[in-house]
């Protein structure tokens, strides 16, 4: 997938919020490094072979590093050679055994996830902060409303994003007493208004890097509609060092939502622009199905090429004089624009054909 760098003079977005910045295997996180994108794996990890393959095709979809469960021995016992294999920065998701996180930091994983509501005593996150900085790992402290420790119940009841930014302060305060710095925060909720008051409050008071999320969002279009919903928000105040949107889904479906969100807040570049007619009663063409095969041709064209598919005359011509491409489709001609200017008109069955020359001649 090409990435670019994004286009500020088109960005909506209040400049980006001064952090601290980590690498993860290499890949820089905050500080002046972009938004970055994840995504987590859905396969069993102590399946490697499957494990591999999906994480190859997140970052084929854009994915800078990808998140796996390490959730029992057999997942440990597969990250060598997942590690060896993926060829991306692996992030190591931890709950309730913190012997697996050191098992993790020993076959050589990039960064660590650990939940504090669930992850255990403080001595035994001391003990993988202490393997952590051996190894030169960072951590992400990854608070959730729903597994928040019960010390703070009085304080969720009463104010739930105050809650998670306290759990979180928290736990910084616990590595920070063994020396450890080089850390993440996650504030995270099902609710996309509690995770924007939350990562509001912390940006607030510290300028660890934050990776944005809404948990537990749902599927394809209401997960969307959540996480875009929060994080558009934060991401537009300059708050956000990294990005997943949680789907109940495939999640290549994840990479391509998040990068289509960072596209059109101007904050990253990934894919071609594809303008497509939202459909009418004037309609003679199926533009959702021809939408839907330009993009997936589009997909590996430079970002700055935009394409117009229309369904009619009515706006087809005037969306075609912004884009590389317009397309403009009836009953039985369609009408194919360069640059604004009518350059030719074909046949509807000889559509497919004429839109792989198109399309390579915007290479």
């Amino acid at each position: 997938m090409t990435q670019s760098k994004p286009d500020s003079q088109h960005s909506v977005c209040a400049p980006r919020r001064q952090t601290r910045q980590i690498s993860v295997g290499g890949v820089t996180m905050g500080g002046d490094a972009p938004v970055r994108v994840q995504s987590m794996t859905t396969t069993r990890t102590g399946d490697a072979e499957a494990t591999i393959q999906q994480i190859k095709e997140l970052a084929t979809a854009g994915a800078e590093f990808v998140r796996i469960t390490v959730n029992d021995q057999a997942a440990a016992d597969a990250l060598p050679r997942i590690l060896y294999e993926s060829g991306t920065p692996l992030v190591a998701d931890i709950h309730y055994d913190h012997k697996l996180a050191l098992a993790a930091l020993a076959a050589g994983i990039a960064k660590l996830r650990i939940n504090p509501g669930n992850i255990g005593a403080k001595d035994h996150v001391r003990e993988v902060a202490a393997a952590a900085a051996d190894k030169g790992v960072p951590i992400r402290i990854g608070v959730n409303r729903g597994s928040l420790h019960k010390r703070y119940d009085t304080l969720l009841a009463l104010d739930p994003a105050g809650a998670l930014v306290q759990s979180a302060t928290d736990e910084i305060e616990t590595l920070a007493a063994v020396g450890f710095h080089d850390v993440a925060v996650s504030l995270k909720s099902s609710d996309p208004g509690e995770v924007v008051d939350a990562c509001r409050r912390f940006a607030k008071i510290s300028d660890i890097p934050q990776h944005l999320g809404v948990t537990e969002a749902g599927t394809l279009l209401a997960g969307t509609s959540l996480s875009v919903a929060a994080m558009s928000v934060l991401l537009s105040e300059g708050i956000g060092d990294t990005v997943r949107i949680s789907l109940a889904d495939d999640p290549v479906k994840e990479v391509n939502a998040a990068f289509h969100m960072l596209s059109a807040l101007g904050l990253r570049s990934g894919y071609a622009r594809v303008v497509a007619c939202p459909t009418c009663g004037r309609v003679e063409v199926d533009v959702v199905a021809l939408a839907a095969k330009v993009e997936e041709l589009a997909k590996d064209l430079p970002s700055d090429r935009v394409i117009s598919v229309m369904g009619c005359i009515v706006n087809g011509p005037g969306e075609a004089k912004a884009a590389d491409l317009g397309i403009a489709a009836g009953r039985t001609k369609v009408a194919i624009y360069r640059k604004g200017e009518l350059h030719r008109k074909i046949d509807k069955e000889d559509l497919e054909r004429v839109l792989l020359e198109e399309m390579e001649r915007l290479r």
